[in-house]
């Protein structure tokens, strides 16, 4: 009776997620004005928005990840608060990158004579254009990317060790040296860095900034719904592959 009760819960569980971002698309679907809401605060206060899309959607990425790991959005020592002022930060962290690469990488393609200025770069044929957002993409994930992924792991150590409380985590000192130490970074390299970075962001990244540009830390921030997925298929690689432990 109490796994049918377990199962049941579950089923409660998800339908009530799902209604919430059924809805939450209806507003946007069905009212224009909250769409161009939207693109207006995305445009003229982007940091803010960055904070706010990412802790909401990358911390819903990673419940889903626990939900797909053990059965249940949240559980005691999960930390759903800690986490989504982590992402908030790193949102802001994220919507400054992609300003500094979308402005820096353009500039050495015009060094390096691709074209005469960076507008001709964005205005010209499809295909420079692409190449252009492949280059930005390839630069961030390239460089940024293991940086911050390399911080969220950090971090997440950090609120497992604390309880899941945020006035632990709030409290606590990272202990950075220990931290770096505890990575497995068997699982970190070969899975997050080798594999996912070229075969999965910088491809997803080049097609986000083909987009328009109040557009972009959406996308992203959906992205990190998938980030959260990732990092926790990684961690499961310890149950699965004797050899390598969590990341």
């Amino acid at each position: 009776m109490s796994h049918i009760a377990l199962r049941n819960g579950m089923k409660v569980a998800d339908f009530k997620v799902f209604m919430a971002v059924f809805l939450f698309s209806c507003v946007f679907i069905f009212i224009p004005e909250a769409g161009e809401a939207f693109r207006n605060a995305s445009i003229h206060h982007g940091f803010i928005l960055s904070f706010f899309k990412f802790a909401i959607l990358a911390t819903f990425g990673e419940c889903l990840a626990l939900r797909m790991r053990t059965g249940s959005y949240n559980q005691p020592g999960f930390g759903i608060l800690p986490r989504m002022f982590v992402w908030g930060i790193l949102g802001v962290i994220i919507k400054t990158a992609f300003t500094v690469f979308y402005t820096g990488t353009p500039s050495v393609l015009v060094y390096l004579g691709f074209a005469d200025k960076t507008a001709d770069l964005f205005s010209g044929s499809m295909e420079l254009k692409v190449l252009t957002v492949f280059c930005i993409s390839a630069a961030m994930n390239m460089t940024f990317a293991p940086v911050m992924m390399t911080m969220h792991k950090i971090t997440d150590m950090h609120i497992t060790s604390n309880g899941g409380k945020l006035s632990a985590f709030l409290s606590h000192r990272i202990d950075f040296a220990q931290a770096l130490r505890d990575i497995d970074w068997k699982v970190m390299w070969n899975v997050v860095f080798k594999k996912t970075i070229p075969f999965f962001w910088i491809p997803a990244h080049t097609i986000t900034f083909l987009l328009p540009a109040e557009f972009q830390m959406l996308i992203a921030a959906l992205l990190g719904m998938a980030l959260g997925l990732i990092l926790a298929a990684a961690g499961n690689l310890k149950q699965e592959t004797p050899c390598l432990a969590t990341t």
